[in-house]
Parts: C-alpha cells; sequence; structure tokens
C-alpha cells in the first residue's frame, strides 16, 4: 500500500511541474525572436550636418541613452552622387539585417532623375517616425518681409539672376524652387550643396539670395538673426508656440499658401532595412523606433526642429509610400526632371 501511495505521490509531483512550467511559459514576457549581433550600421544618404544626418544622431544618442539596444549604432554619412552612394550600398547589401538607411524623399526622385536601378520597394520598410517641414529663408539684412515682397524681387532682377540655395540637383530642394519659379516667374539659379547645413552658410554668407532648408538645417541662424523665414510650404502652420528668436515661435511662421504663394511639400522621415531581411528583423527595429519616439529626449528634440510627429509601420506606412511615390512622379514629371532612358 505504501508503494502504491509513492507512486501516485510522484506522478502528482510530475504533473504540478509540468503545469507549473506551462504557467511560467504562459505569464513570462516574450522574448526578440531577433536581435543584433554585431554593430549596426545606419547609412544616411546625405551630408554631415543636414536634418538626415541629425535626425540619426540624435537617435543614436537616444539608444545609447536608454540602453535600447546591446550592440553600438554607428551612423555612417555616403552622400555621394545627390545620396545614391547610400541608397545603391542598402540596396547591395541584400539579407543583411545589421544596415539601416535613414530614408527621405530622395528613395523616389533619384531613380527618376538620373534613371538610378533602385525602388523603394528593393528595401525592407521598417517604419516612418516624422514629416519633415520646408521653408523659406532669407538673409536677415535683406527687406523682404513676406514671400511676395522677395518674389517679386526676384522676378524684377530677371533671369537667373537670384540664387536660391538647395541639398542636391533634382532633388526637393530643387523641386520646391521650379514649382516657385512656375508661380512668380523668378527663374531663380539653383544651387545644390553637400548638405542643408552648408546651404545654410551659403546664405548667411551672402553667396545665396534664399535657400528652402528644412527648420533643423537653419535653426542656429534663425535663432542669431541671420536669416528670416518667410513662410512654411504645408497645408497647417507648425504647431510649436515656444519662441524660438526673441519674438517668433514657429507657430507664427505663416504658411505659403495663406501668403498667396500655393506650394505645399512635406518630406518623410523614415527607416528601411535592406531587402530580404526578416519579419523578425523588422519588427525589432520597428520595436525599437517605437521606443525611440516615446522618449522625452525625442519629443523635446522633434519640438525644436519642429518635426511632425508621425509614427508608421506595417501596411500603413506601405500605403504611405505608395501615396508618395506617386506625388513625387507627378512633381518630377511637371518640373521636367525625369531622365530620359
Amino acid at each position: 500500500m505504501m508503494k502504491a501511495t509513492h507512486k501516485l505521490s510522484s506522478r502528482t509531483s510530475l504533473w504540478q511541474l509540468c503545469a507549473a512550467a506551462l504557467s511560467f511559459a504562459l505569464i513570462a514576457p516574450a522574448q526578440s525572436a531577433w536581435e543584433p549581433t554585431k554593430p549596426v550600421e545606419v547609412v544616411v544618404p546625405a551630408g554631415a550636418g543636414g536634418a538626415s544626418d541629425q535626425m540619426a544622431r540624435t537617435i543614436q544618442g537616444i539608444v545609447v541613452k536608454h540602453q535600447f539596444m546591446k550592440m553600438p549604432m554607428l551612423v555612417m554619412n555616403k552622400s555621394g552622387a545627390s545620396g545614391a552612394e547610400g541608397i545603391m550600398d542598402v540596396k547591395s547589401a541584400k539579407g543583411d539585417p545589421h544596415k539601416l538607411m535613414v530614408a527621405f524623399s530622395a528613395i523616389y526622385t533619384l531613380p527618376i532623375a538620373v534613371n538610378l536601378p533602385f525602388n523603394w520597394r528593393d528595401l525592407n520598410p521598417i517604419a516612418m517616425i516624422a514629416l519633415d517641414e520646408f521653408l523659406l529663408w532669407v538673409n536677415a539684412e535683406t527687406p523682404y518681409k513676406t514671400p511676395k515682397q522677395f518674389l517679386d524681387a526676384a522676378k524684377a532682377a530677371g533671369p537667373g539672376t537670384f540664387k536660391m540655395g538647395g541639398t542636391g540637383a533634382k532633388r526637393e530642394d530643387h523641386i520646391i524652387t521650379v514649382a516657385l519659379d512656375k508661380i512668380a516667374g523668378a527663374q531663380f539659379t539653383y544651387i545644390p550643396y553637400k548638405s542643408g547645413g552648408e546651404a545654410a552658410t551659403q546664405l548667411v554668407g551672402k553667396h545665396t539670395d534664399s535657400n528652402v532648408n528644412n527648420p533643423s538645417e537653419n535653426i542656429a541662424q534663425w535663432r542669431a538673426g541671420q536669416v528670416r523665414a518667410l513662410c512654411v510650404f504645408s497645408d497647417n502652420r507648425m504647431a510649436y508656440k515656444d519662441k524660438v528668436t526673441k519674438d517668433q515661435s514657429w507657430s507664427d511662421i505663416p504658411t505659403c499658401k495663406e501668403s498667396g504663394v500655393d506650394v505645399e511639400y512635406q518630406m518623410l522621415r523614415a527607416f528601411f532595412l535592406p531587402g530580404g531581411t526578416s519579419k523578425d528583423q523588422v519588427a525589432y527595429y520597428a520595436e525599437l523606433l517605437k521606443k525611440v519616439v516615446a522618449t522625452p529626449e525625442w519629443k523635446d528634440y522633434i519640438a525644436k526642429q519642429a518635426l511632425k510627429d508621425t509614427y508608421l509601420t506595417g501596411p500603413d506606412f506601405v500605403k504611405f509610400l505608395e501615396k508618395d511615390e506617386a506625388f513625387h512622379n507627378k512633381l518630377m514629371q511637371e518640373a521636367g526632371f525625369a531622365s530620359k532612358k
């Protein structure tokens, strides 16, 4: 009898152990199916000091501060050929989950402008984390207070007299410049630089008459009273009301449309993996970026840089890319920037 009782107790104990193990498995936090095993290279297809570079390095700092990733994150600028160097570098790294690309509108415009053998579908979309604005800037020592005053002066000066600085030929800055040409008949001479930071420096030095930089690319010069913002190329004014200069906040800057210049343009700020990477790898980085954009440091950054807080991933992000691609195709055709095949 004692022996039978012992067998029953053993079976009961075994059953209880299995049940406990199952219960623990159900309540234990799920572990990531994948995570980096070596340093992650973040490719910025733009020059140092520009908006894309600043954003990548801000995210790098947040990841390190909060220890969101065990492996280091290395930011690499590959701006050659108006960003084609960086884009093709990531395309060629098929299947490599340790290489990310900071994406902006060049993923649409470069293939059209120079027949670059690339389409954003060659890569694996992770997430969009913001939309960036563009503004019309002039040197603060000029008399222009409104877009109309400036564009009227550019038109009166004659074709090619006024110089517009920008980042890359046949890209977003150039597209906006052509749109202004068509509306105002100004016919600017467009001068492409390696980065928005360089375009800002050239405007302060009066080597150009204007630029259409992002907020982050001209904020230091604006705060210092060296440049003046005439309008923002958006459908609504920016939301940020804290003063940046002595008497102006981002929200004080009128839209170009309300100032009589009907030109609108915003640019995605997003991340991609090379093609051939897995769903688990995309999910890892999407979750990483979701953690980043929830931090106080990121909230402070987007407020200072006047970025529009927009996080999209999965099918919603793909739908945005498809719509944005069609929009840029239209703009490029209208500007005459499509390369002949």
